[in-house]
């Protein structure tokens, strides 16, 4: 959901909505293959929530690694078959964010991870939240992902799975206490690449609101600032 770099002024023409320009789709099919497997994908969030909350981390480990499998498999397959659709733009992030959040609450629940972790990352995604109604009134979808953003979510992909790595006995217990430093430090660094895509974002919307407001508007924004 980050922000891309700013528009340029005086080009003539506003951004597009995201998807629309920058990356063409192959199809607009719902039914193929590379979203059959997205969609496998959302369906065991709630199996992978019931393992983690039941303290079965091996077999959830096991799922978080299908999960992760299915997802290279489904992008492949959607480029190889040309099948890349607006559907799948979709599932694909949206499957990998409830990941996160799921493994995420699933430990703070268990007292592996603060609390205030939880709210921390949950809160910028409330604030990008707000800026969807913005850019709606604007005439803009969300914008292009920033690298930042996906660095972030790289980060936090391997943060929290390695964590859970870290609680997991019997023979993968001697790998616990360098899983669990490890992912502290993508945790630390994925939370602050977070915000700081987050921040960028924001700081994009703002420049599309002032260029649509026009001179007099940039003029106000202006007078605000001093």
């Amino acid at each position: 959901m980050e922000g891309s770099s700013a528009p340029q002024r005086g080009s003539g023409s506003s951004p597009a909505p995201r998807g629309s320009t920058a990356a063409e789709m192959d199809t607009d099919d719902v039914l193929t293959v590379p979203n059959a497997i997205s969609a496998a994908r959302l369906l065991l969030v709630p199996v992978f929530a019931v393992l983690i909350a039941t303290e079965r981390d091996g077999w959830a480990l096991l799922v978080l690694m299908v999960s992760g499998a299915s997802d290279w498999v489904d992008g492949y397959l959607a480029r190889r078959w040309h099948q890349t659709s607006r559907l799948g733009r979709v599932l694909d992030p949206a499957a990998d964010r409830l990941y996160i959040a799921v493994t995420l609450v699933g430990l703070a629940w268990r007292d592996v991870v603060p609390w205030w972790l939880v709210a921390l990352i949950a809160l910028r995604d409330v604030v990008l939240a707000l800026t969807v109604p913005v850019l709606s009134r604007h005439g803009y979808g969300t914008l292009e992902v920033h690298y930042l953003g996906k660095a972030a979510t790289f980060c936090l992909l391997y943060a929290f799975p390695l964590i859970l790595l870290a609680q997991v006995g019997g023979a993968l217990s001697p790998l616990g206490p360098a899983a669990e430093s490890l992912g502290w430090a993508f945790a630390w660094w994925g939370t602050g690449l977070y915000w700081w895509a987050g921040l960028l974002y924001v700081h994009q919307v703002r420049l599309l609101v002032r260029a649509d407001a026009g001179p007099t508007g940039e003029r106000a924004v202006a007078g605000a600032g001093t």
